[in-house]
């Protein structure tokens, strides 16, 4: 018999699912038995050699696919550099890959993200804004929310002169299933501040993000 979960809360956790609903998070035996129940509906049988053990991994492979809803953006960007020299140009982080999935459809969307921003109080960590990527990127997605949520943010932990964010990814849901159109791609932007207000802006940052060499 398949547990039924009634109410639902999840202790301890951070991002936009703690702030929407309350609910119990499942237990491992619980989400075990919802991937059997897929494997039957799928058409197969979950207790067979080659399967007995799938809902295990699974469950293991879901904590770490969706393993951003624990983990805290805000807290990542807490440490900003101000003795930078009087550095004002642009920092640009190009080509940080990313996997998400999508909410729609729970399949992969595969791409790069590419983050550049004006310093105006300070900068952080290059690496910090790859792992805010990843934060946002393990998570049920659409790539519109995640570069909205990226540029966001920056924007508050920073407060600089202007952001630029750029996003292309392939979403298996268009390769995988329905039109079934593989290696096509979707690209999304961001332009807060300076990016937003002078489009000669926008265009250095495509040129420099697309450039061979800078």
């Amino acid at each position: 018999m398949i547990p039924v979960v009634k109410s639902l809360s999840v202790e301890g956790a951070v991002g936009p699912s703690a702030d929407k609903f309350l609910v119990r998070k499942p237990t491992q035996e619980e989400a075990e038995a919802a991937v059997r129940t897929l494997i039957l509906w799928a058409g197969d049988d979950p207790s067979r050699e080659g399967l007995s053990d799938t809902p295990r991994r699974v469950a293991k492979a879901y904590r770490e696919f969706y393993k951003g809803y624990a983990e805290d953006p805000h807290h990542i960007l807490d440490r900003v550099f101000e003795e930078v020299e009087g550095y004002q140009d642009m920092v640009l982080v190009r080509d940080i890959p990313f996997y998400s999935h999508c909410e729609h459809h729970m399949v992969p969307f595969v791409g790069k993200a590419h983050i550049g921003y004006y310093p105006s109080k300070g900068v952080v960590g290059l690496s910090k804004l790859a792992r805010i990527v990843d934060v946002y990127a393990r998570r049920l997605q659409t790539q519109e929310s995640m570069t909205s949520q990226i540029a966001d943010v920056i924007e508050e932990a920073l407060e600089p002169r202007g952001i630029a964010i750029l996003i292309e990814a392939e979403h298996m849901c268009m390769s995988m299933r329905g039109v079934q159109k593989q290696g096509s791609s979707t690209m999304t932007t961001q332009y807060r501040g300076v990016f937003r207000d002078d489009p000669a802006e926008q265009v250095r940052f495509f040129t420099m993000v697309k450039s061979a060499a800078l």
